[in-house]
């Protein structure tokens, strides 16, 4: 009973999409974040970033932007490292008081990478990864989780990885974290650039372009 009161409180309101810049370790798209261990802000081609040491460094925002979101496309521009630890989670969305949660992993090895998207709610749950399909460490690439509301379908630089039919219910308010799962767990090591939030399924020609030079 008390799931489906919040859920109609967050239906009732009206929701913008987001932009986060990662350039300033304060805030975030507007939000105050927390930070843990000693990330950096760093200067790229393209703009400035944050670096992750893939240790103990985090950052954490109260807000779950894509609460109350019945479609979604989550992207996010990032730099995963070389020499990070074979499994890593670098971006975690995390519904209040349960499981429900949407995250961004890679899989490391051997100078490439792979991507491993995930998606749980109270209606179903899907991870998404394929192994076959690596990308090189070291440099930018843009990875993006879309849901239909019927397919939850992930990307890497506009090439689809996977794809899976399954019940996503929107989320509930919760909390955010950079750089790790949100218990603290598997450390990112890399940077992170920029990550949009948008409450419709895009398509590959309107994702965010890994450079814009």
């Amino acid at each position: 009973m008390l799931r489906l009161l919040c859920l109609t409180m967050i239906a009732t309101l009206t929701f913008a999409d987001e932009t986060w810049r990662f350039d300033r370790l304060d805030k975030i798209g507007g939000h105050a974040v927390t930070v843990e261990g000693h990330p950096k802000v760093i200067d790229t081609p393209e703009g400035k970033a944050i670096a992750f040491n893939g240790v103990n460094d985090a950052l954490f925002l109260e807000v779950h932007p894509l609460a109350g979101a019945e479609q979604f496309t989550w992207e996010v521009i990032f730099r995963p490292d070389i020499d990070g630890k074979p499994e890593q989670r670098f971006f975690h969305l995390q519904e209040n008081g349960n499981a429900n949660r949407l995250l961004f992993e890679t899989r490391v090895g051997n100078g490439t990478w792979c991507l491993d998207s995930f998606a749980q709610s109270s209606t179903g749950a899907k991870a998404l990864m394929d192994r076959a399909k690596q990308h090189p460490a070291g440099v930018w690439h843009h990875a993006a989780a879309v849901y239909d509301g019927r397919e939850f379908r992930n990307y890497v630089n506009g090439v689809l990885q996977g794809q899976a039919e399954v019940k996503l219910a929107p989320q509930g308010a919760g909390r955010t974290s950079v750089g790790v799962r949100i218990n603290r767990v598997d450390y990112f090591k890399g940077a992170v650039r920029i990550a949009r939030m948008t409450r419709r399924a895009l398509s590959p020609t309107e994702f965010l372009p890994v450079s814009s030079r």
